[in-house]
């Protein structure tokens, strides 16, 4: 009778407080954006009722990977181009993005930055960030890089 209600409560425990059999992470990619062979462009992890998605750092260059812009306004405006695409293949938007880490060449340009940024998120709750000024980025033409992350609520 032991090794019953043994069993039975090991049973009732792993059913009640198991979590679905399915993957916690997924990656993705959007056509729209420009793909670098063997790196993704974002991620997501379930947190349970939420998931979490991290995007790679998002630069300035179109679905064929032609740098668009030569000043820092019309390039952000490609980047969160990028970014909203991206979000869109897990269902989210820039409203909900949680976190942006901005890496640009010239700091002077944050306003311009920000005028742009200010178009694509939450002002309510602006996301929190980071503001890093960098001497170069990955081409010498590329004069912002952004990172963001977002969560969304599962469906």
């Amino acid at each position: 009778m032991k090794k019953i209600l043994i069993l039975v409560f090991t049973e009732f425990f792993l059913f009640s407080f198991s979590q679905k059999k399915m993957s916690p992470i997924a990656y993705k990619n959007s056509a729209e954006v420009f793909t670098i062979k063997g790196l993704s462009q974002s991620t997501s992890i379930d947190c349970g009722s939420s998931k979490m998605i991290l995007l790679s750092g998002q630069v300035p260059l179109d679905a064929a990977g032609n740098l668009v812009g030569n000043d820092v306004e019309t390039q952000t405006e490609q980047v969160f181009k990028n970014i909203e695409n991206i979000l869109k293949e897990y269902g989210a938007t820039g409203k909900d993005i949680i976190k942006l880490g901005i890496f640009i060449t010239d700091i002077s340009k944050t306003p311009d930055f920000r005028k742009i940024r200010d178009l694509h998120i939450n002002l309510q709750n602006p996301p929190v960030s980071s503001l890093v000024e960098v001497s170069r980025l990955f081409r010498d033409d590329v004069l912002i890089e952004v990172e963001a992350t977002a969560v969304i609520k599962n469906k």
